[in-house]
Order: C-alpha cells, then structure tokens, then sequence
C-alpha cells in the first residue's frame, strides 16, 4: 500500500479538524484571541519562509500547487490551537507554558514522524528538540503579543471612557 497518495487526505484534516471545534470557544473568546490567532499564523509563515531558506525542514505534499505547504498547519492548529490555549491559561504563565510544551512536543514528537511517514513533510537540517526550541520562542512571541495587545486595548478603552466624562 503507497501511504504518501494519502498525504493530501492528511493535511486537509490537518486544516479543518481544528475548525470543527471553533464554534466550542464561543463569540466572545473568538472576538477576543482573534488578533492573537492571526498573529500567530503569520509568524508560522514567517517561520516558515525562513526555515525554508535555511532548509531546517522541507514540505513535500500540499493541497493546491498554488498554496504555501505550510498553510493547513497555519490556518489549522496554529491558528485555531492557540485560540484555544490562550482562553484556557491566558493570565496563568506557567501554564501556558506547560499546555504549550504539551501540544508542541506532542507535534514535535508524534506528529513529524507521521508527516514523514505520509510524504507531507520532514525535518533536514534540525533535529526535534531544535523544533522544540523554534516552538518556544513561537510560545513566547504570542504570549507578549497578547499581553501587549490586551494593554493596549484596554488602557485606549479607558482613555475613552474618561474623555467622555470628561466632555460632560
């Protein structure tokens, strides 16, 4: 049985498996992460771009030749995962950091072998626990952006708040 004719199979799964869970997180929540989720699937493409350039890793299937390899890991689990992540622990670093690692060394060490395996993609010039480090830095990155965007969101909202009881 040729297992890599099954390659486009997995990373349409890849891409919509996380989406089925999305109407689970709620309005509010998706309202609240989005910029957050947006942010960091541009990251992973700039990741990406630099990985390929350095060839830490190479992409072998995609789903339409005219689409980025990376784009169902981008709009699929980093984006609809780190939604998810930030309602459950944004506020509680530790955490954060924990459930991050979790996910990440179950992707780091469950998931590549199955991506080599399907012919979608593998590692060349870096070894898993490098991935591990690239993931971190991601985690971080996020976290900051976040805590950044929170800030300065709501201190705009309370300046509006005291410029209208100002006028009156």
């Amino acid at each position: 049985m040729n297992i890599m004719k099954y390659s486009k199979t997995l990373l349409f799964l890849t891409m919509i498996i996380p989406w089925v869970t999305a109407p689970l997180l709620g309005k509010k929540t998706l309202k609240h992460y989005l910029p957050a989720g947006v942010f960091i699937a541009l990251m992973v493409r700039l990741t990406n771009v630099i990985a390929k350039r350095r060839k830490w890793w190479w992409w072998y299937g995609t789903l339409h030749p005219r689409l980025s390899r990376v784009i169902p890991f981008m709009l699929g689990p980093f984006f609809v995962g780190s939604i998810w992540i930030l309602k459950w622990t944004y506020g509680k670093f530790l955490r954060y950091l924990a459930l991050n690692m979790f996910f990440d060394g179950m992707f780091t060490y469950a998931m590549v072998p199955i991506l080599t395996k399907f012919g979608v993609a593998s590692l060349v010039r870096m070894k898993k626990i490098q991935l591990m480090y690239v993931f971190m830095v991601l985690t971080l990155i996020l976290y900051a952006f976040q805590f950044l965007y929170e800030n300065i969101h709501l201190n705009k909202w309370r300046f509006e708040k005291d410029k209208k009881v100002d006028l009156m």
